[in-house]
């Protein structure tokens, strides 16, 4: 199961607190209190595992090491270790506490999310001419804290979308390595699967319904990864009753989610041409033809209409923007 949504609280280390010492070496007097270590700092980081996000599942808290405090003889203490969190590229850091948001969107790349605190001086720092045996030190100062969500949404340059067994895995098997479970019911697929088509990316978002942009069904839960997708692959089975009204509810529900994924080009494929017949799909492939030039029926067992949608791939490649 994909974690992609989750709030955990971040605590970066505090710092040392600074040391009273004196020296003691002969004819060395005075101060010699070092200063207390820098609290460790809490990152982020962009990995390519869209499952990064399950370590949170259980636990619910992220420390970083405290820095330690200062020693004699003009010692400081070491700093606390930074700690690093792996997350899904594509996650969304909203800062609840800031209401400050910030994302994830390239492998590698890190930001602070929580800054360690600073270390206190010693009394070594607060000698004088008039203050030869200084006693004042100070503590250090305490790392940030935070209650911070991590918001999973997938980039992917395609997304197949459609009601529940419109075929969407079986064509995401079928054009890439992808093993998604497929079968002949509702809801087989209950978490996004992604695959990939040379240098492109295909998400399988799973099965909507009427009022899923209201949370029926799986719900607003998926309907955020399609925000990320460049282009659509609509699947509307060819085998449905009402095609056009298939159709029209998954339009209304992107609509109503954000207007913007209207936006997005599209390609609409009736899908499972084998099991009706060929007067049929054709017949239902015309009407869409008056809605968009960009409509196929395919089979995901007839390699000549897999040959059309690695077509379409590759001209979808070829216009990438890197």
């Amino acid at each position: 199961m994909i974690v992609d949504d989750i709030i955990i609280s971040v605590k970066a280390g505090n710092g040392g607190k600074g040391a009273v010492a004196f020296n003691k070496n002969l004819m060395s007097l005075g101060p010699a209190g070092g200063n207390g270590g820098k609290g460790g700092s809490v990152f982020v980081e962009g990995v390519s595992d869209l499952s990064a996000l399950k370590q949170f599942r259980f636990k619910k808290e992220a420390i970083a090491q405290n820095g330690a405090d200062g020693k004699e003889q003009f010692s400081d203490g070491s700093d606390g270790a930074d700690l690093v969190l792996k997350i899904p590229v594509g996650t969304i850091i909203h800062n609840i506490d800031k209401k400050e948001d910030r994302e994830i969107l390239k492998i590698g790349e890190r930001i602070l999310i929580a800054k360690g605190g600073i270390g206190g001086r010693g009394n070594f720092q607060f000698r004088s001419s008039r203050n030869t045996t200084p006693r004042q030190f100070q503590p250090g100062i305490h790392g940030e804290l935070y209650k911070v969500q991590f918001e999973l949404k997938f980039i992917a340059d395609v997304g197949l979308i459609g009601l529940p067994n419109a075929g969407k895995s079986s064509l995401l098997n079928a054009l890439t390595n992808a093993k998604a479970k497929t079968a002949n019911y509702p809801f087989t697929t209950l978490e996004p699967n992604l695959g990939t088509y040379y240098n492109l990316i295909l998400a399988d978002i799973p099965g909507l319904i009427e009022g899923a942009s209201s949370g029926k069904g799986l719900g607003v839960k998926f309907l955020k990864h399609i925000e990320r997708t460049n282009v659509l692959f609509h699947l509307i089975s060819a085998d449905s009753s009402d095609p056009i009204s298939d159709y029209n509810i998954l339009k209304k529900e992107l609509k109503k989610w954000n207007p913007k994924l209207l936006q997005k080009k599209e390609y609409i494929f009736l899908s499972k041409k084998d099991i009706v017949s060929d007067d049929e799909s054709r017949k239902k492939e015309k009407i869409f033809k008056k809605i968009s030039e960009n409509v196929m029926t395919i089979s995901v067992i007839d390699d000549e209409s897999l040959k059309k949608v690695k077509d379409v791939l590759n001209t979808i490649q070829r216009e990438k923007k890197w």
